[in-house]
């Protein structure tokens, strides 16, 4: 099977700057080889079984952007010119930057290189590992000259290399720590064993806390919880004991999983609230997409490194079952989820619809959901994603950097841009995932009735013989 993955890999790079821009709708499905069938409709977003050639084509159109938007050099701020003496600092150099929303060390990233290596894996394709290499090469090669510039000059949060320096948030530490660790892992890239020592270090012991351990911040009350946390938090603790072996780390995961949802989740609606205020535990609930897509996004990666014999396992394996069934019955007619998930008026949101695409198609494939109740769930979302990937590779519709807020009109009213990087790396992840998906020998996906069914090769046998 990987064989064959490959090789549709290999042909759908060499269509890449080929590539057509997409139709807008209405669709028909392609699976429906009558064209005349009077019970087929059409529909908003494509609608069919996923190709993986067609996927591998749209992760590489992601790929190529990522490499051209993320220069790993160093320039002087003012005149724009390169710095190659690293002899001596210069108070004016910080990293080149083709947009100001795209920081190397910025949590999205930590996302991007974790969806990267998730579709190196997948496709086999070593091309996806390489701006990971890229990147954490220039980390190593720059640090010495950013924290000699930093005991020149005492840039503070001006130094481009603030981040790995000196973290305070779980913002500024813990998404790049788990991309590190994950990368060493994967033998992408050189050791940084240092920088993951002093961002794993902010995330265990130096962040914000509530008396039971619960990580969470000082802001907008003086003691809130945000949903973003789970995987600012949570997967870096996760990977600190998936490397050292220190059971403790899990301990922490775990305590923070099930000490969030208790005081997110609404199990009512079986969806998270964006945030918790101690001092004002009933204040009104916004359920915003992103915030739903971080909690299963760190669910399912402490439960891949997770023992199943440690006694949190079946428990978050639960919570995320919970969230996962909550998430799947508020999918939209388009395939997509809502900016605000309860709320239909709300706009269709990226970012937020690839993260539970991942979620659940990676629950399938582990072998946590079943895959005939979410399969067709997890196809039509990354259906419809696969629209939101232009022609140069921008993904498109994802909302901006958010804040917790305490109002609807916020939250409705955040723009979206092909620059917030926060929809690049869960589309990644959305994608490799469905590659394995569609492939996965365990699974049957079969058109009947006009739509279709992922069946385990191993389940009862269906009897579609009573229909037309």
């Amino acid at each position: 099977m990987k064989t064959s993955i490959k090789l549709l890999a290999a042909l759908a790079s060499l269509a890449l700057l080929a590539a057509p821009a997409r139709a807008d709708g209405p669709y028909r499905n392609p699976d429906n080889k009558n064209p005349h069938d009077s019970g087929e409709g059409s529909y908003p977003v494509p609608y069919k079984k996923p190709v993986v050639a067609e996927i591998t084509e749209a992760l590489n159109r992601i790929r190529v952007y990522l490499e051209a938007i993320t220069p790993t050099r160093v320039v002087d701020k003012a005149s724009g010119q390169p710095v190659t003496d690293f002899s001596k600092p210069v108070a004016g150099a910080v990293f080149d930057s083709r947009s100001g929303d795209v920081h190397l060390m910025a949590y999205e990233m930590g996302v991007v290189h974790a969806g990267l290596m998730k579709a190196r894996e997948v496709t086999g394709d070593a091309r996806f590992g390489q701006m990971t290499e890229r990147h954490f090469r220039f980390f190593q090669q720059v640090q010495p000259y950013f924290r000699a510039q930093e005991a020149a000059f005492h840039l503070g949060r001006a130094n481009s290399f603030a981040r790995f320096l000196d973290p305070r948030a779980l913002d500024d530490a813990g998404s790049m720590c788990a991309a590190m660790i994950r990368a060493r892992f994967a033998h992408i890239g050189p050791d940084l064993s240092g920088m993951i020592a002093t961002c794993g270090d902010w995330v265990a012991k130096k962040q914000y806390r509530l008396a039971d351990g619960t990580l969470a911040r000082q802001r907008p009350q003086a003691s809130s919880v945000w949903a973003d946390d789970m995987y600012m938090g949570v997967p870096a603790l996760a990977e600190l004991g998936h490397l050292s072996g220190d059971t403790a780390y899990f301990d922490d995961a775990v305590n923070n999983v099930l000490g969030m949802s208790a005081r997110l989740f609404n199990p009512a609606l079986g969806i998270y609230t964006h945030g918790w205020h101690a001092n004002n535990p009933d204040a009104p609930r916004f359920y915003w997409g992103r915030a739903n897509g971080w909690a299963v996004l760190s669910m399912s990666d402490l439960l891949d490194v997770l023992p199943k014999t440690h006694p949190g396992y079946p428990k978050v394996l639960a919570q995320l079952r919970l969230a996962l069934h909550g998430i799947a019955e508020k999918q939209s007619g388009a395939g997509l989820w809502h900016q605000m998930i309860d709320r239909d008026d709300s706009y269709l949101e990226t970012s937020s619809s690839a993260m539970f695409v991942y979620a659940i198609a990676h629950a399938i494939n582990q072998g946590w959901i079943s895959p005939t109740t979410y399969g067709s769930v997890a196809q039509a979302g990354w259906d419809a994603l696969s629209a939101r990937i232009n022609a140069k590779g921008q993904v498109e519709g994802t909302c901006v950097g958010t804040t917790l807020a305490g109002d609807q009109v916020y939250y409705y009213n955040r723009p979206t841009s092909v620059d917030a990087m926060h929809g690049y790396g869960p589309t990644l992840l959305a994608g490799a995932e469905m590659i394995k998906l569609v492939t996965n020998p365990a699974i049957d996906v079969q058109y009947r009735v006009r739509t279709y069914h992922y069946v385990p090769r191993n389940g009862a046998r269906t009897d579609y013989s009573e229909h037309p």
